[in-house]
């Protein structure tokens, strides 16, 4: 049985922390996913560079491509729009709804037996999109 792939959809300050702890921990193989070219490819990098200093042997990919969530066992969503000044809720509600949208059939077609973390906000609209979205059951869409 090879090691548990997990993806993490958002390579900012947030997805790349949560990634480099789960590496830390040798919990699966990594991968990271951003739009931002760049990010999570040096994001992968760094980590993976200090793995035979930290004893850790794992893969540490990172990528702008989302097909490199393929066959993941757990899927990270960290994604979207941070709340900024005077935006209300529903605005950010909007936003990051679409982006939930998109994420959740990617999954959906991509990795169908994954278990998948939100952590984009607002919380619990989110988690509902990404049930709706990937029409798993209710213990395979979580919200922390």
């Amino acid at each position: 049985m090879g090691r548990k792939k997990i993806a993490f959809i958002g390579a900012g300050n947030v997805g790349a922390t949560c990634a480099h702890l789960c590496f830390l921990r040798e919990l699966g193989d990594i991968f990271l996913y951003d739009v931002i070219d760049g990010l999570p490819q040096g994001k992968a990098l760094d980590m993976l560079e200090s793995g035979p200093v930290m004893g850790v042997d794992l893969r540490v990919e990172g990528s702008t491509d989302i097909r490199g969530i393929e066959g993941a066992d757990c899927c990270v969503i960290t994604a979207g729009m941070p709340r900024k000044p005077g935006m209300s809720r529903d605005d950010l509600l909007k936003v990051n709804a679409g982006v939930m949208s998109n994420v959740g059939r990617a999954i959906k077609q991509l990795c169908p037996n994954a278990f998948v973390i939100t952590v984009t906000n607002p919380l619990d609209a989110m988690v509902t999109q990404v049930k709706r979205e990937t029409g798993f059951a209710k213990n395979r869409v979580v919200g922390q």
